[in-house]
């Protein structure tokens, strides 16, 4: 056929030399594996008719990797959008041939979150999680730590001293975010609520801490009200911020410092048709999309989820077959701030 592609045109489009291509295709010399990735691209853009062999040379120049991810309920959206970003992250990568084995826990058991963590160390060569705090997982990640299966944790730092790396927002410094933004445009003082998934959120006390300390320093008249805990459920908090309507007719603000905030901006749309109350929520969906729009959510503090994942992949490859040097991180990103006038 005239028109049908030679190794020529693979070569002039990968911009290498006959010869390289020629030893792609014929294993003649060892061929970097970056090399070969942007032959077999070229290949694939002009037509070559024999770009599945330089695929089958390239999955067997770069080692099989399995990372284990524990996410949390996948019914809510960020956890979805959280999946999709690691499975990008990893396919991104070209110096391994990576698979991501994601599990989503459906509860906050710490039984479950061990359970998961377990079942993908069997396979896995390096897990991460966003996970509860509880002696269970310790004793999970420490099992793991001794088989030399490097633990991340995500979001919330849990299995301190015996996870490789945390990796997330710095949980104070948000807190402290959070409470700064309320005192600062609320202008008549007035009570304030926070709401936390639950007591073995060790992220979530840190946001409470940060929340409550900056609150204190301002001494703007202020008051923090008793820490409300939803389960990170959407009808728990809308249950509760009803409740909080009714007997605190002066609640200028609310913090939603886990999940559940759809719940809030439910009751607050119910019960007031323009806002009333300062809301903000983390991360950035659909509901808190429309909520800033709408004016019933002043901030969203959302993760950079493209760059934890990308870094976070990075690391986990890193830490893979390497002797466990006994140093225990955190690894800290910089929060994305929505705010109505910008969305």
């Amino acid at each position: 056929m005239a028109n049908r592609a030679t190794i020529k045109d693979v070569a002039r489009e990968a911009g290498v030399s006959v010869t390289t291509v020629d030893r792609a295709i014929n294993g003649r010399a060892t061929v970097r594996s970056e090399t070969l990735k942007k032959i077999a691209d070229a290949a694939q853009r002009v037509g070559y008719h024999g770009m599945g062999t330089f695929r089958d040379r390239l999955d067997q120049s770069v080692p099989e990797v399995n990372l284990g991810f524990v996410l949390l309920k996948q019914s809510q959206e960020f956890y979805r959008n959280f999946a999709q970003e690691i499975e990008r992250a990893v396919e991104a990568r070209t110096d391994i041939r990576g698979k991501a084995a994601i599990r989503f826990s459906s509860s906050q058991s710490p039984a479950e979150f061990a359970d998961l963590l377990t079942e993908l160390g069997e396979t896995c060569d390096a897990i991460a999680g966003a996970a509860v705090n509880d002696q269970k997982l310790d004793r999970v990640v420490q099992g793991l730590k001794d088989r030399n299966v490097p633990v991340f944790s995500l979001l919330n730092d849990f299995a301190q001293g015996i996870r490789k790396n945390y990796v997330g927002l710095n949980n104070m410094k948000v807190g402290r975010l959070a409470a700064w933004l309320i005192t600062k445009t609320v202008h008549v003082p007035g009570k304030l609520a926070i709401f936390v998934g639950g007591n073995r959120w060790h992220g979530h006390d840190l946001r409470e801490v940060g929340f409550r300390s900056f609150v204190r320093e301002a001494g703007a008249g202020f008051s923090v009200l008793d820490t409300l805990v939803n389960l990170e459920t959407r009808q728990l908090t809308y249950e509760a911020t009803l409740d909080l309507l009714d007997r605190h007719p002066d609640l200028n603000g609310i913090y939603v410092a886990g999940g559940g905030m759809e719940g809030a901006i439910a009751a607050l749309r119910e019960r007031h048709s323009e806002p009333k109350v300062a809301l903000i929520v983390n991360e950035l969906t659909a509901d808190s999309r429309a909520a800033l729009i709408d004016g019933y959510a002043i901030m969203a503090i959302a993760t950079p989820l493209p760059e934890l994942c990308k870094d976070l992949v990075d690391m986990m490859i890193a830490a893979i077959g390497q002797a466990n040097d006994g140093v225990s991180g955190q690894y800290f990103l910089e929060p994305r701030l929505y705010l109505p006038e910008i969305l």
